[in-house]
């Protein structure tokens, strides 16, 4: 890592009375942003975007269980401002290494905490910082984001059939987006982040937190129904019962009137603001990764990305073979040996290995013979994954991690935890400590977004909290994957990867898709699906549809395969939220381009002038002329990449593009 200092400044006043306004300002290395923090009774922001102010905050502040408070009627004593030019590496990511530039101004206030605002290019985020020796409650958090105009949003509100507040806090943190103006927000429902404003001329605000750790996470919603979006917490759980899917939960039963038991020291989370003048800019932001805690391990050369051939999208699903298929040894050395031809490093073994509704990580149904399976996986080189609902693992942690690490295993698919209340964010950092001590991946499903818990544990190789493709199982119509899947990347993804679970071979278009368990499709078209391994980050990425249906769609299956899931550098071409999108990402020579639409089928112009010099072709899988009404329709051919860089693209309805480009 280099870093260089380039301007330290110290502004020093001494027990300044709280009454007396003052106002220290900073701004982003292009100096395009610039935040104004006035310090007076409370302390709020405003920050301007070339010299338009786009946002203003209410009093930022937390309130203490001793009565104390950071931020009302606090006493400034100095301010320090430093500008920091830096590159970071970043471990299964998009990108191998990020540019960290940034200038960052620290309030330090007489009460024993500091105020930190850091400003890139590319946004603002801000946090608290205890300094004092004793730890102790926060009892609230005040954070208030004003905007100017009633502008329209993209809103994930959290989807559940409850109406107060405590029933929304349980929920798996998965939902489309709703796009209306903010003063036509359900009051009475909470959103979770990121949450994007769309200002005017292009201009637009992605809410978001990162560094989450040991603290609540946020949500928004809008009680007042005008411009302010305002922070909610989920409180401490005071008590709790074991109950939930298949009794892996916890169930909150009551609530402490506080949110956080905090040490002395603790680092509160950033909030964050993130600022883009193009769509395209959004969907590739590094922000939560590089406010995130740096890796906690020395050694990650152990951790293994890759791809999974996955079995409970598609039900088991295997045809014309001599046994039923379903949980058992014989199915799971099918599906390894599936992953063994099509060159993929796992199986994962998901709900229904372990005896049901006993909770139990270390009572295996008696059709799974799990060394067997293991020594089998060996001889194909194939390792296995292990799902396991959130109370099993909970409850045995050290217990489960050791002894499967030593079978053999190489991770845990975690699901159902359902919260991000204190409690709940600490399991985070415990199972991912826990799961790295043994060697272990870990895949966080039925929990919230990511805030950078993947840099700080890089074997945290991916996370859900994601409308994704396993909802076209049980769905019609009435759900809309396609508008969502060119509305996730500017939004959701912000926050870091996703387990979408993309790769479904039966295609389907919008009126003749239908939700089938057994044997279920998705909406869109072939190449959409293909398109989706490159547009998605998913460092650990699924192959959701059955070994038989990749074996009728081998040309299919060999580019999916061959497809990485973590890069060297990753380029947002073109994009507009709900429309389309064009990613392009290289690992070692090779580019890998895709594209999706929406509903609307689309021609795209593409400079691929990022290729630099040389002869390079191209693979390209692309809609077939039928796609509109066969989605299952596409032409593959192989061209040589026009000298001056560049090239046309149509997309059908629901369509996608995707394409290797490789020096001759």
């Amino acid at each position: 890592m280099k870093q260089k200092i380039l301007r330290l400044f110290l502004l020093t006043f001494l027990s300044i009375p709280a009454t007396a306004q003052k106002r220290v300002s900073v701004n982003s290395p292009d100096r395009r942003l610039q935040v104004d923090v006035i310090i007076a009774d409370s302390i709020r922001f405003q920050l301007a975007h070339d010299s338009e102010r786009i946002l203003s905050s209410g009093a930022i502040a937390m309130k203490l269980g001793n009565g104390k408070t950071f931020g009302i009627k606090s006493q400034f004593k100095q301010a320090k401002t430093i500008t920091v030019k830096q590159d970071i590496p970043a471990h299964f990511y998009k990108r191998n290494s990020i540019s960290d530039d940034y200038s960052e101004l620290t309030l330090e206030f007489k009460e024993d905490f500091k105020l930190i605002f850091r400003l890139y290019n590319e946004g603002m985020a801000y946090r608290f910082v205890s300094t004092g020796e004793k730890d102790f409650i926060v009892n609230e958090e005040l954070a208030a984001f004003g905007f100017p105009k009633d502008y329209k949003a993209y809103i994930p509100y959290v989807k559940t059939k409850e109406t107060t507040l405590e029933g929304q806090y349980f929920n798996s943190f998965e939902n489309t987006y709703a796009y209306s103006h903010l003063s036509k927000m359900n009051s009475g429902k909470l959103a979770f982040s990121p949450l994007v404003v769309e200002l005017e001329s292009g201009k637009k605000v992605c809410l978001a937190e990162a560094d989450l750790q040991s603290y609540p996470g946020m949500y928004l919603f809008n009680p007042t129904g005008g411009t302010i979006l305002e922070a909610n917490f989920a409180t401490y759980p005071k008590s709790t019962t074991q109950g939930g899917h298949n009794q892996l939960q916890h169930i909150v039963t009551s609530r402490q009137p506080y949110l956080a038991k905090s040490k002395a020291g603790t680092k509160f989370p950033w909030r964050i603001a993130i600022v883009t003048t193009s769509d395209k800019a959004l969907a590739d932001n590094d922000m939560v990764y590089k406010l995130a805690e740096s890796s906690r391990l020395k050694d990650v050369s152990w951790i293994k990305p890759g791809k999974v051939a996955w079995e409970w999208w598609n039900n088991w699903g295997l045809s014309k073979v001599d046994f039923v298929s379903g949980v058992n040894t014989e199915t799971y050395k099918a599906y390894i040996d599936f992953a063994a031809k099509n060159r993929i490093e796992y199986v994962i073994l998901d709900e229904g290995w372990a005896v049901n509704l006993k909770a139990s990580l270390f009572e295996v149904v008696p059709e799974i013979n799990l060394k067997e399976l293991i020594a089998y996986g060996k001889t194909k080189n194939v390792d296995i994954i292990l799902w396991a609902g959130y109370y099993a693992f909970e409850r045995d942690l050290e217990k489960v991690c050791k002894h499967y690490s030593q079978l053999g295993i190489k991770g845990f698919k975690i699901d159902f935890m359902d919260r991000d209340d204190q409690d709940m964010v600490d399991f985070h950092y415990r199972a991912a400590e826990k799961a790295a001590k043994y060697k272990l991946l870990v895949d966080f499903h039925g929990t919230y977004k990511p805030t950078g818990l993947n840099r700080t544990f890089p074997n945290v190789i991916n996370y859900e909290a994601v409308n994704g493709l396993e909802q076209m199982k049980w769905t019609g119509s009435e759900m809309d994957m396609v508008t969502y899947d060119v509305t996730m990347p500017f939004i959701r993804m912000i926050a870091g990867p996703v387990d979408y679970t993309q790769g479904a071979m039966r295609n389907a278009t919008k009126r003749s898709h239908r939700g089938i368990n057994d044997e279920p499709m998705s909406q869109g078209t072939r190449c959409r699906q293909l398109a989706e391994y490159v547009v998605f980050e998913s460092p650990l990425n699924m192959l959701c549809d059955s070994p038989d249906n990749y074996a009728k769609e081998q040309e299919c299956t060999d580019f999916i395969s061959a497809i990485p899931t973590v890069w060297d550098n990753t380029i947002v071409l073109n994009g507009e939220i709900g429309q389309y999108i064009t990613t392009v990402r290289k690992k070692g020579s090779t580019w890998y381009l895709g594209a999706l639409t929406n509903w609307e089928a689309r021609k795209l112009d593409l400079d691929l002038s990022f290729l630099g010099s040389g002869d390079y072709v191209a693979e390209i899988f692309q809609d077939g002329i039928n796609a509109n009404r066969i989605a299952t329709d596409y032409k593959k051919e192989r061209v040589a990449i026009p000298a001056d860089r560049k090239l046309s693209i149509n997309m059908a309805q629901g369509g996608g593009f995707a394409m290797k480009i490789f020096k001759k």
